[in-house]
């Protein structure tokens, strides 16, 4: 059975036929699967830290930073390097063997803000844990950059499928994920990509994100799997939380599709019970992102966390040690045009427009 999934070139419709499996079939390969590639009672915990809150100039309809919205989210400038390595302490001491720092920009530039990332990354990798960052879209330069400072791994989520990507997001295009993805692969940093499930897409456009994951050659080494978390104020503030059991198929199917991949279980879990999350442990997910917040949303406390895998005989996956990449770095910076696709989406018009009544109020 195992033999089936492995260096496998998928089509859509092969991946459709794994998604649409009887649900208790489609765990239990899924399972199967994980155990050949993984020790399934080691389940890694990283720490997602917002290094840049709120701001940011895109239209994202699932995103609370987005600074056409009105959120309630409290906005802060960018954390020194001290505060990110306190943090860092914290969450090694509390079994964290990854720290992800997120900032929300649309897009590197080659500033002073820039370099004191590059900074924190030095001091991250200090403490001894491993270092991911999530930044927006990244030059090859500039990636060169922070694989020299030491970053294990960079996070840039294709979202959804291509196709239904245009009705969440108007400001930057698809292709440009794809072109962010490559410029990180060419310095030898580790790539994380995944998706949001429950933000009014068909289960086809799922299967198609983990399509165009699988396309990638090599395949992502971790992809998170995040349930929409709906918050007030932004266009998708209506919809309605995805049921455990898509969850857990979504993750079970990722874990067929892309065999030798990290499945991260990501935003959404305040809202699963522990049944749920122990099932997609077992459907393949080994990893978690610990802390009272991911980014903006809420998550749950480390302590349940940690009570959890003591139930579940689960134990925290210990980092990884990655040296410091020596990749010759251009003297001026690139100019790269990324795409600003220009077509309305009616709902992140209104959540808008909302907005701008609500601040005048």
């Amino acid at each position: 059975m195992i033999e089936q999934y492995l260096d496998k070139q998928w089509t859509k419709e092969e991946i459709y036929e794994v998604y649409k499996k009887p649900l208790l079939e489609l765990i239990y390969e899924a399972a199967t699967l994980h155990r050949h590639f993984n020790n399934p009672s080691e389940v890694q915990i990283s720490t997602l830290l917002s290094i840049k809150t709120g701001g940011c100039s895109e239209d994202c309809g699932y995103c609370p930073q987005a600074s056409r919205y009105h959120t309630d989210i409290q906005k802060n400038d960018l954390m020194t390097v001290n505060q990110v390595k306190a943090s860092a302490l914290r969450a090694k001491e509390t079994g964290s063997s990854r720290l992800c720092m997120g900032a929300a920009w649309r897009n590197v530039k080659d500033d002073e803000d820039f370099d004191q990332v590059l900074e924190m990354v030095e001091a991250v990798n200090g403490v001894g844990l491993e270092v991911c960052c999530t930044l927006g879209m990244l030059t090859e330069n500039q990636a060169k950059k922070l694989a020299n400072a030491g970053l294990y791994a960079y996070n840039h989520n294709i979202d959804t499928s291509e196709e239904y990507y245009k009705e969440v997001i108007s400001t930057r295009g698809y292709e440009d994920r794809l072109k962010t993805i490559d410029n990180v692969r060419k310095t030898g940093v580790t790539v994380c990509s995944g998706g949001i499930i429950g933000m009014g897409e068909k289960w086809e456009d799922r299967c198609d994100m983990l399509y165009t994951l699988s396309l990638l050659d090599p395949q992502p080494e971790s992809v998170p799997i995040n349930a929409l978390v709906a918050v007030d104020g932004t266009p998708l503030e209506e919809q309605q939380p995805v049921s455990s059991w898509e969850m857990i198929r979504m993750v079970a199917t990722a874990r067929l599709v892309l065999p030798k991949s990290v499945v991260r279980l990501s935003a959404g879990r305040t809202s699963m019970n522990k049944e749920t999350q122990a099932m997609c442990f077992m459907a393949g997910a080994s990893s978690i992102f610990a802390g009272d917040k991911l980014l903006t949303t809420p998550n749950p406390d480390i302590n349940e966390d940690l009570v959890l895998f003591e139930e579940l005989g689960l134990t925290p996956k210990a980092p990884i040690k990655k040296e410091k990449e020596a990749h010759d770095v251009a003297e001026k910076s690139e100019r790269t045009r990324w795409t600003r696709p220009g077509h309305t989406i009616e709902r992140n018009v209104s959540a808008s427009n909302k907005a701008k009544v609500a601040r005048k109020a």
